[in-house]
């Protein structure tokens, strides 16, 4: 496993643990109370979820839900009508709350933790096993590279020179812009989406593929753009990306398939990169996939002895969830070293906060009959359950996928609303091998929950048994 010979280089510090990165990184266990421990953060404290992703975001995505649910009330025999939206008041609650964590974990760290000394600055490698801190180097018997991802931004001209927001910056603007524009069409871009055409933005998506969330379950996918295009303050451009951006005046033009589209801010939402360069991993002997994500073993191992990562710049799932349970392994083994534990990934779900709203775990119909699985196919429309009638939904469906031969269930899919709580019976189902049969019919399903939607999904997969 370890390639990598560490070379006797003279240091300035020497600890036991050094941590790169105050996300997932920052979450030291109890155990390691009595060990010397140095914790780099070069930006805001507290890592990309706490500040810039999914919690804030999800602060913003309750408002707009609510904002667009007014537009909706008529289907239930009542008048409600949305007369704008405070958006400086909206942020200043959201960041409110947010901004005092991560300061308070700041300063916790910085003078209430005896045995972490907090360096607020940038960490590179500079030979396996050397940091440098901005002209300070240091070593440990264990390093933890944990710093995370940042926004990619694509080469299209006159995109630099206009000027854009990406994930990091959107959330803290001084107003609601009239008009804006998101190139990218993940998570990100339909969250944001959602956030802005809810609260009263016009939204123009410019997106490569030929549906919104082209990763998830192809029906899945193809039913978000159906309702996400329909919005009527949503425009969304498909098979295309912009070949031109350019300011005239306080305005940006986006030219995109012989059109241009003009938008008072601009969002780039293409996708995230891992931070691996800017730690310089391949200088401390690092190996980074193509993508830039540095490589590790089932224990969370690098190829230099000693040296650890975790997280976004690790793994491709880029969630924080999957970060925080690779952080537990993590200290654990680096603490443990004669009882190893493997990192597990059986069962990873995930979620788009959007409007509707997407879950997913496990495979896709698509991947599972492209591995040559014979599945079969559960699926419920909300609309056929009693609650359903009572939220009058005709567009939203949960989706099981589940293995012939072993009747086990391989994937979930649902989109709609509460989407992301409905699919957590079905990954511990997968977590545990529970067979579809077993999950339907054994527990009790409170009727008339819309958690009903998933038991007729499972049963109708387990029909066709």
């Amino acid at each position: 496993m370890f390639t990598v010979l560490v070379p006797p280089i003279e240091t300035d510090e020497q600890y036991d643990l050094i941590i790169i990165g105050s996300g997932s990184g920052n979450s030291i266990p109890e155990y390691l109370s009595d060990w010397n421990i140095a914790l780099i953060e070069r930006g805001t404290f507290g890592g990309t979820c706490l500040n810039v992703g999914c919690i804030p975001s999800k602060m913003f995505v309750m408002p707009a839900d609510v904002a667009l649910e007014a537009g909706h009330a008529d289907r239930l025999g009542i008048s409600l009508e949305y007369h704008g939206a405070d958006w400086p008041a909206i942020r200043d609650r959201v960041f409110g709350r947010i901004d005092p964590i991560s300061e308070g974990g700041r300063q916790y760290r910085d003078t209430g933790t005896e045995n972490v000394t907090l360096y607020q600055a940038t960490a590179q490698f500079v030979a396996p096993k050397v940091i440098d801190v901005e002209g300070v180097r240091m070593t440990a018997d264990h390093i933890l590279v944990a710093t995370g991802s940042r926004p990619v931004v694509p080469p299209i001209p006159g995109l630099m020179e206009t000027g854009f927001h990406t994930s990091d910056t959107i959330m803290r603007l001084d107003e609601l812009p009239g008009r804006l524009g998101i190139i990218g069409g993940g998570f990100i871009a339909v969250e944001m989406g959602h956030v802005f055409a809810g609260l009263g933005s016009q939204v123009s998506v410019f997106n490569r593929s030929d549906v919104l969330l082209r990763h998830f379950d192809r029906e899945i996918a193809e039913r978000f753009t159906e309702v996400f295009s329909a919005r009527p303050n949503v425009d969304v451009h498909l098979q295309h990306l912009p070949t031109k951006v350019e300011r005239r005046g306080h305005e940006i033009v986006i030219h995109c398939a012989g059109e241009e589209i003009v938008v008072d801010q601009l969002l780039v939402a293409t996708g995230r990169e891992p931070n691996s360069d800017l730690v310089a991993a391949e200088e401390g002997g690092l190996s980074c996939h193509h993508h830039g994500t540095i490589e590790v073993d089932e224990h969370l191992r690098t190829r230099v002895e000693g040296v650890w990562a975790i997280g976004d710049v690790a793994n491709s799932w880029q969630l924080k969830h999957v970060a925080n349970h690779e952080a537990t392994v993590a200290f654990w083994n680096i603490a443990h070293p004669d009882d190893l534990k493997r990192v597990d990934y059986k069962a990873v779900p995930s979620a788009v906060f959007s409007n509707p709203q997407v879950a997913t775990v496990g495979l896709t119909e698509e991947q599972a009959r492209a591995e040559g699985r014979d599945v079969v196919i559960g699926r419920r429309d909300y609309g056929g359950t009693a609650y359903g009638w009572a939220l009058v939904d005709d567009t939203s469906f949960a989706k099981v996928v589940v293995d012939a031969a072993t009747g086990l269930i391989v994937g979930a899919h649902i989109i709609g609303p509460q989407a992301a709580s409905l699919i957590q019976p079905l990954i511990q189902a997968m977590q545990f091998d529970q067979t579809a049969a077993d999950i339907a019919n054994e527990p009790y399903w409170i009727h008339p929950a819309l958690t009903e939607v998933v038991e007729n999904a499972l049963l109708e997969a387990v029909e066709q048994l």
